[in-house]
């Protein structure tokens, strides 16, 4: 635990949450800042600034909470985005794995994830030949 992590002192209890499910790792709330009705996050109970720094236990506790609740949050308009800012520079707010679920529509004006950038980046051949060669396990 981070006492000094919102998310810490929400699975502490210090500061009240909207749960909604529980499970040995994990918790999944109310977003206190919801982009739609019904926008919920999933946490680890552990404090982990990035999915990598999860044991594996953690990781697939958190996605099958994830799951669990990914049905709860399309019943309300039919999609739900999934999304995770892994690190600061992903645009993680706070420090502290958190997944998105987010009740979409077509006509909430958000968008698909390419609106989120300028534009589409152009890679050479050369250039993504070296990213597969870095990327590929």
């Amino acid at each position: 635990m981070n006492m000094d992590c919102i998310f810490c002192k929400i699975v502490s209890g210090e500061i009240p949450a909207k749960i909604l499910k529980e499970t040995s790792n994990s918790v999944s709330f109310l977003d206190a800042f919801p982009l739609a009705k019904g926008h919920l996050l999933v946490i680890p109970k552990n404090h982990h600034q990035k999915i990598q720094d999860m044991s594996i236990e953690e990781n697939t506790d958190l996605f099958s909470l994830v799951h669990s609740m990914i049905s709860k949050v399309d019943s309300i308009t039919g999609s739900t985005l999934i999304a995770v800012h892994n690190g600061a520079d992903a645009g993680q707010e706070v420090p502290h794995v958190h997944v998105h679920l987010v009740p979409r529509s077509k006509d909430d004006s958000a968008g698909a994830i390419h609106s989120m950038f300028n534009s589409a980046l152009k890679l050479s051949d050369s250039e993504i030949n070296d990213l597969y060669t870095k990327l590929k396990v």
